[in-house]
């Protein structure tokens, strides 16, 4: 379909400026009357925000989130366990537990596992853990605490972790290895 008539140039025109009408500033009752004739009316062109009432950490910062809207922490902590185990034997690499970790718990598994990692020998059998049990104590509705037992290799060993409702995930925020 084609048309016929010539087209006009499309030209731009500026966006009209509306401002609300004005409001009259409260004022003293004794000079209000005199005031009222020569007074301007006030027009706010922004709203105003009070960027004061909470910091950049409390809006954008990590969110706690109930242990109820989280996956069964008693399965999640136990294959936390068994990979924070196998990251710290050089058998996984730190990566791939990094975003179920505090910074600072995973400062210390990445060096574990690199000091592992350049001890083993590539002849050495590739290194197998194994979950035994799970014990979980919840002392706060976005905090639970788990002790996990496992095999290690010919080992059996304990694991205390300190988990946190975080975004919507489990992250550990504690680990102690025994």
């Amino acid at each position: 379909m084609t048309s016929t008539a010539p087209s006009a140039p499309l030209r731009v025109l500026p966006a009209p400026r509306i401002s609300p009408p004005g409001v009259p500033l409260p004022t003293h009752a004794e000079g209000a009357a005199e005031q009222a004739g020569r007074a301007t009316p006030y027009v706010q062109d922004a709203l105003a925000v009070d960027f004061a009432a909470a910091s950049d950490e409390q809006i954008f910062g990590q969110q706690a989130t109930r242990a109820r809207d989280l996956p069964d922490p008693r399965q999640w902590a136990a294959h936390i366990a068994q990979g924070l185990v196998e990251v710290m034997h050089g058998v996984r690499p730190p990566s791939q537990v990094m975003r179920w970790t505090s910074p600072e718990v995973y400062a210390v598994v990445a060096r574990r596992g690199s000091r592992a990692g350049r001890r083993r020998t590539s002849t050495s059998a590739a290194h197998r853990t194994r979950v035994l049990r799970v014990h979980l104590c919840e002392p706060a509705d976005d905090i639970v605490e788990a002790s996990v037992v496992l095999v290690d290799g010919g080992r059996v060993r304990a694991l205390a972790l300190r988990l946190a409702g975080r975004d919507h995930r489990w992250v550990v925020q504690a680990l102690q290895v025994g």
